[in-house]
Parts: structure tokens; C-alpha cells; sequence
């Protein structure tokens, strides 16, 4: 009898320790508004907390002429160019939405938004994050976006 209750014991113990572990929609939620903030502050180093070592990052968009492009853009041009923004310029981006999906170490986030330059409407969109677990964390793994300047509620 006392070997059942000491496995009971464990086995709750256990089961209370990977619910403390399990990674949550609010725990993407929160990496993706870390993110934002930074963005918005110009505070890259917020940012770079959120990214994953090897990120990748791209934009999905179609040319005037109809060409569907996807464009590889480079992390440490991105976070430089946040990095050098003057003061004088305001970037907002908008998340309209949130759909996040989590299975194990991956999870996948899908915002909507609109973005303004300077209170003026620029473009809208879709950002994909794929979040995964790293020794250091869960970090954004890959940020694709698309770019629409077109059918845009505004």
C-alpha cells in the first residue's frame, strides 16, 4: 500500500510539473506582441530575444504586372534597419487577429495587420510565425509576411 501511494505521489508530481512546462497560446501570443514591441520601440535587442540564432524571414507579394514573387529578406539588414530608424518616423503595425496552433516543440501563429507609416495607411497583410522550442527557449524560427496594397480594409 505504501509503494501505490508513493507512485501516486510521483505520478501527480509529474503531471503538475509538465503542466507548469506546457507551452500555451498565450505564451505565442506574448512572444509575437515581445516582438511587436521592440519592433515599434526600435528596441531590437526586445526583438532579437524573440528570434531564433538562424530566423528566417521572407514577404509574399504580386508585382503591378502580376508576377507572384516571394523575396528572402536578410535578419541582420532587418533588425539594423529598426535599429537606424529616425525618430522622426513612426511604423505601426496593426495585428487584427491572432490564430495560433501549438503541437509539441512547433506552433504557428497568424496575424492579420494593417500598417501605417507616419498615422497614413501604407499596406496591409498577413504575418506567418513559426515558433519552435530551442535550448534557449521558444523563439520565432521563420516570419513570412504578405503585402497587399489592394482590397485593404481601411
Amino acid at each position: 500500500m505504501k509503494s501505490l501511494i508513493i507512485v501516486i505521489c510521483l505520478f501527480i508530481c509529474n503531471l503538475n510539473a509538465d503542466a507548469q512546462s506546457k507551452f500555451t497560446k498565450q505564451n505565442a501570443k506574448s512572444i509575437i506582441d515581445t516582438f511587436f514591441e521592440g519592433f515599434h520601440e526600435g528596441d531590437t535587442l526586445k526583438m532579437s530575444q524573440t528570434m531564433a540564432s538562424n530566423m528566417v524571414m521572407q514577404t509574399a507579394y504580386s508585382t503591378k504586372d502580376g508576377q507572384h514573387k516571394v523575396e528572402d529578406s536578410n535578419v541582420t539588414s532587418f533588425l539594423t534597419s529598426i535599429a537606424n530608424r529616425p525618430t522622426s518616423q513612426k511604423w505601426d503595425e496593426q495585428l487584427l487577429d491572432y490564430n495560433i496552433q501549438i503541437d509539441g516543440n512547433l506552433a504557428h501563429v497568424w496575424t492579420p495587420y494593417k500598417f501605417y507609416f507616419n498615422g497614413n495607411f501604407s499596406h496591409c497583410g498577413a504575418n506567418a510565425f513559426t515558433l519552435t522550442k530551442t535550448n534557449e527557449g521558444w523563439r520565432i524560427l521563420h516570419l513570412i509576411d504578405s503585402r497587399r496594397f489592394e482590397g485593404c480594409l481601411d
